[in-house]
């Protein structure tokens, strides 16, 4: 894809954000109960991204989603730190591939204590299979009309000849 000057591209500033700095395994405990959390900025960042097409006008809903995980974070440092890296060191440790299921009894404790001392209880394991209608404020975006073009080959009019195929029909299954 070719940029011209027309282009508005972000400055560094704009982009600038602290990082959710964590490993894979602390993202991987933490997944439903952060998914829970920034339910709704990771919904309006997605809408925003699908809707407009155009990641440049979607940063500071980036910005809310990230900034949502960041307190996530936090709240859990503050709250279940014990219980969430035991949780962590679990998963990391004892399979390869960071498999959930030798982990239920520390992650059982670490649900406890989320829902306990933050009020975030775990979803149940189909929820994002289900249909989930979003509640947004946002704007629906303009529907654009269909591309009219004036050079257009018009179509064949209804009462012309169509002579058949000179090697037969393609669809000789139908026959």
């Amino acid at each position: 894809m070719g940029i011209t000057n027309d282009v508005n591209l972000p400055t560094e500033e704009e982009l600038t954000v602290q990082e959710v700095n964590l490993s894979g395994p602390v993202l991987k405990a933490a997944a439903f109960h952060l998914g829970r959390s920034c339910l709704h900025e990771n919904n309006e960042f997605m809408l925003c991204r699908n809707e407009l097409g155009d990641p440049r006008k979607c940063l500071e809903e980036g910005k809310a989603v990230t900034s949502c995980a960041l307190n996530f974070f936090r709240q859990v440092k503050k709250t279940c730190a014990g219980e969430f890296m035991q949780y962590v060191n679990c998963i990391d440790k004892s399979s390869p591939n960071q498999q959930y299921k030798p982990c239920r009894k520390t992650q059982a404790v670490f649900d406890k204590c989320a829902k306990d001392n933050m009020g975030i209880e775990r979803l149940p394991h189909d929820h994002y299979a289900r249909v989930q209608i979003h509640k947004t404020t946002r704007p629906r975006p303009p529907v654009e009309a269909p591309a009219v073009y004036p050079d257009a080959t018009p179509y064949l009019p209804e009462d012309a000849e169509k002579p058949p195929a000179k090697h037969g029909s393609r669809y000789i299954f139908m026959n």
